[in-house]
């Protein structure tokens, strides 16, 4: 267990210049930060190509909402068995089964966890798949909600895939090789725009129809998904076996799971309870509600959860060595860089949350109708951006030093925050209202979670960041002032034209002035973001 400095061995730490050995991890993983953030971009471009088409080929009807739904519930297990909390304590067990025992030991490690993860996926999946298909036995609901259980049958097979896929992936980070779990997502797009926008609008005569393609890329992609790690991994010199004993290092991941998995299943049932609200208003909620937080969520998945990827086994190797100074110095940079690219970001997307929508959505079966009712969700979205950004660090920060109980207490404070608000304005502000309350509960979770590291590890409080992020409010102030001005005083109303010329000259112009803005306050990190923008253009080929 990691020991607790007193904030003044903090300062005195900190206060003189840091060593090569602690200063330097962070830059090192600069370019496997570079790698994971160059394919999450095509990955999250790809995204918005699916998102696009779908959009553009269901709209937001009651079948567009009911997939959304459906497709949410194996993701809500995957989150919770695959990349949560099991990912959480499977890591540092494996960085220190690794590093004591060697890589045979590892691997035997994974095939435990993997038997164990097919044998309780397998059996939640024949369960799901066996309710789901008698939904029709209960009389009295709306139509979407009968389509929704109808194609959950078909989509909850991606759970098993998924879940094995993402403890694949989990070991390669371990093995500082990022690159096939962050280039998983990219197959699973690619899948899934061949399958809707090929072979559903070419060979399917219904919706219906085109939404069983679109289905049947999904499982496509999770077995691409599942396939690529797994080849990898056979290369490094894992054998996989079916393996259920019940070992120490197994017992210990249950052991630090447990905590974990109720504060994933908080978040995610959450999820699914406000898609459920947003089911219950009309057949365009949950649609619209789902498109605004994947504009939300596009920069949090580059940067954000690029940073978080790379850096959480450094913090674990840090915690493991019982390096406190080395871990608070890097986790800090992650911080600074995350906030570097989200502030700016989700100032941007609030300001011009309506010509992006347009720009974007609008088309087909997509009405002007559709992007009046979500520009002011994604505007409400992305006051949160911010936080939302950081949270998945400050997490890891606390599994690093395998503690899952504050962050459990955190989520489930924000789990109530979230339903209490969400019943309360849900009638009368509408799909806005659930909005609003997601975007209150991740606010309260990331101040939480920050204020109960810094007691616990005073080297990770952001009082340590504070000018640089007064900084940073400052630039992104600026920012918003060219950036407003730039929309309501040159562009709106002025049709695609207006819209296009907001994206093209007025993005890149508030761009430009929060750099320079940042050049002038010198404001930290800059040296760093400029190395991962060239790594990141080195991988886009520009």
């Amino acid at each position: 267990m990691a020991q607790a400095f007193s904030l003044p061995e903090w300062i005195l730490a900190c206060s003189h210049p840091p060593s090569l050995r602690q200063i330097a991890p962070v830059s090192k993983k600069l370019k496997s930060i570079g790698v994971v953030a160059g394919l999450t971009v095509v990955s999250r471009v790809l995204g918005l190509v699916r998102d696009q088409l779908s959009a553009a080929v269901f709209g937001t009807s009651a079948l567009n909402s009911a997939f959304l739904t459906a497709f949410r519930v194996p993701n809500l297990f995957r989150r919770l068995l695959g990349e949560g909390s099991l990912t959480a304590a499977f890591v540092p067990t494996l960085q220190h089964e690794l590093t004591n025992r060697g890589r045979d030991a590892a691997f035997c490690l994974v095939n435990q966890v993997c038997s164990w993860l097919l044998l309780v996926t397998g059996a939640i999946v024949a369960v799901a798949m066996a309710l789901s298909s008698q939904a029709r036995l209960i009389g009295g609901q709306e139509e979407r909600w009968y389509i929704a259980a109808d194609l959950s049958v078909l989509l909850f097979p991606y759970l098993v895939l998924i879940c094995l896929a993402a403890v694949l992936s989990a070991t390669l980070n371990v093995l500082q090789r990022f690159s096939e779990g962050a280039f998983s997502p990219v197959l699973l797009n690619l899948c899934m725009i061949a399958s809707l926008g090929g072979a559903g609008l070419h060979w399917a005569s219904t919706p219906l129809g085109q939404m069983h393609w679109l289905c049947a890329g999904v499982l496509l992609g999770g077995l691409l998904q599942l396939a690529l790690p797994a080849s990898t991994l056979l290369r490094e010199g894992w054998r996989p076996r079916f393996d259920l004993r019940w070992t120490p290092g197994l017992r210990e991941i249950a052991v630090l799971m447990l905590p974990g998995l109720w504060g994933a299943a908080t978040y995610q049932i959450n999820q699914l309870v406000i898609q459920g609200l947003a089911m219950s208003i009309d057949d365009s909620s949950a649609s619209l509600l789902f498109y605004s937080s994947r504009l939300m969520e596009l920069p949090i998945g580059v940067f954000a959860i690029a940073i978080s990827t790379v850096i959480y086994p450094l913090l674990s190797k840090h915690a493991a060595e019982g390096d406190l100074v080395a871990m608070g110095v890097d986790y800090l940079k992650g911080i600074r860089l995350i906030l570097l690219v989200n502030i700016p970001a989700a100032v941007g997307l609030a300001l011009l949350s309506e010509p992006i929508v347009r720009v974007l959505f609008e088309r087909h079966n997509f009405t002007a109708a559709d992007t009046a009712a979500m520009g002011p969700l994604l505007a409400l979205a992305v006051l949160g951006l911010p936080f939302f950004s950081v949270v998945s660090l400050s997490a890891r920060g606390f599994y690093a030093v395998r503690d899952t109980s504050t962050p459990v207490r955190v989520a489930t404070l924000s789990f109530v925050v979230n339903l209490v608000l969400a019943y309360t304005l849900r009638g009368t502000l509408g799909t806005a209202g659930l909005v609003l309350a997601s975007t209150v509960a991740v606010i309260v979770q990331s101040v939480c979670l920050q204020v109960f590291l810094s007691r616990k590890l005073p080297g990770m409080s952001l009082a340590l960041l504070r000018f640089d992020i007064l900084k940073l409010s400052a630039a992104a102030l600026g920012m918003g002032v060219v950036v407003a001005g730039g929309w309501w005083g040159l562009c709106r109303g002025h049709g695609l034209r207006g819209d296009l010329a907001a994206l093209l000259l007025v993005i890149p112009a508030g761009v430009a002035v929060y750099g320079g803005l940042l050049w002038l306050l010198r404001v930290g990190g800059l040296e760093e973001l400029g190395g991962l923008a060239r790594r990141l253009r080195t991988k886009l080929g520009l």
